[in-house]
């Protein structure tokens, strides 16, 4: 398992999400998307109207089918037994939390000097407690793991 860090620098977070949850759910994953309380609507929002050609079921937490959602968008605990965690706008993660996951993505705007002071410390607090992790650039166009 890898933290995988995706540094958003042409796309939006909400593009990003949108790809990389469509790919976990039709790979048979469950996802827990965890994000600050003020932008769980927005992006419900934005997973409903990415794409007129394509559906990806998901929830809010707190509703009384959060259990079955394949995709779980809340600020706290996984409450869908996801195998998998994104986590955005900052949103908090621990090395330990991670270990057991499939994957786990965290994503950052690479435009602002507090997501990407936010996304250093977690780096150090991955890599330091000896979880694998890797880091994605957006900078020539399309998504490469940087080395």
């Amino acid at each position: 398992m890898a933290v995988m860090f995706y540094h958003l620098t042409r796309s939006t977070a909400e593009e990003t999400a949108f790809n990389l949850l469509t790919r976990a759910v039709q790979a048979g994953w469950r996802v827990m998307l965890r994000a600050p309380a003020a932008r769980l609507a927005q992006l419900d929002e934005a997973l409903w109207t990415a794409s007129d050609d394509s559906f990806l079921p998901h929830g809010v937490e707190g509703g009384s089918h959060d259990a079955a959602q394949p995709v779980l968008l809340g600020t706290g605990a996984i409450g869908n037994g996801a195998n998998c965690l994104m986590i955005m706008d900052g949103a908090d993660f621990s090395p330990d939390e991670a270990a057991p996951l499939d994957r786990l993505w965290v994503l950052f705007d690479g435009m602002d000097d507090s997501a990407l002071a936010r996304a250093r410390a977690q780096w150090r607090d991955v890599t330091g407690a000896g979880v694998d992790a890797q880091y994605w650039s957006e900078e020539s166009g399309r998504w490469e793991q940087k080395r």
